[in-house]
């Protein structure tokens, strides 16, 4: 299955599962990284760990969230294979609530168990790319926001666990409410992120 194009049932089976923040996290992004820079080095622009798990201290689902970006999706049948070659799912029904983005998935067969791996691809100065990298930094120089959306992942989790896209669904507000705060910052793909990472001995469980 891995590499073929994905199906709804296959990306929902997976139960939410949130974790306490794991310090192994950022090392898992960059092995992946790495692997990612060797695959698509002739298209591959710029690479960023995003997510929940991009954020030191902050309870999560354990799935390393990438985002990637590219010069644009010509010839992308031939990305498609790339990623195919090392492990990831293509999923085009991911693509419904977000046209300007392409989503891999990578992980067990067992279709019981999460995903090891969420793969972003968007083209070269995306608004895509500047939201969520916008809203990985808020988080990162925000506890007091970093530890409400903890707070709300933990309450849909208990209530949604089987229905994973309800769950996410749920979050949708609240997203789009630090997406606004952080509206004044405007990252471009490949720039360095200039907003303080807190440190690891900060908790938000």
């Amino acid at each position: 299955m891995n590499g073929q194009q994905g199906n709804a049932f296959w990306y929902r089976a997976a139960r939410v599962q949130i974790q306490m923040y794991d310090p192994n996290w950022p090392d898992r992004y960059a092995e992946e990284a790495e692997l990612l820079t060797r695959t698509l080095a002739d298209s591959l622009l710029a690479v960023e760990h995003i997510g929940s798990t991009a954020v030191p201290g902050l309870a999560a689902k354990p799935v390393i969230d990438i985002l990637a970006t590219v010069r644009d999706f010509n010839g992308f049948p031939r990305l498609v294979e790339r990623l195919q070659e090392i492990g990831y799912t293509y999923t085009p029904e991911s693509e419904a609530d977000d046209p300007s983005r392409r989503v891999f998935r990578k992980g067990p067969e067992d279709l019981t168990r999460l995903r090891t791996h969420h793969l972003h691809v968007t083209e070269q100065g995306s608004d895509y790319w500047r939201r969520l990298i916008a809203f990985r930094d808020h988080l990162r120089a925000h506890p007091e926001d970093a530890a409400s959306y903890v707070s709300l992942k933990r309450e849909l989790a208990a209530r949604h666990a089987a229905d994973p896209g309800r769950y996410t669904r749920n979050k949708r507000d609240f997203v789009r409410e630090i997406e606004q705060k952080a509206a004044s910052r405007h990252p471009s793909p490949g720039q360095v992120p200039n907003s303080p990472a807190p440190g690891r001995d900060q908790r938000w469980p």
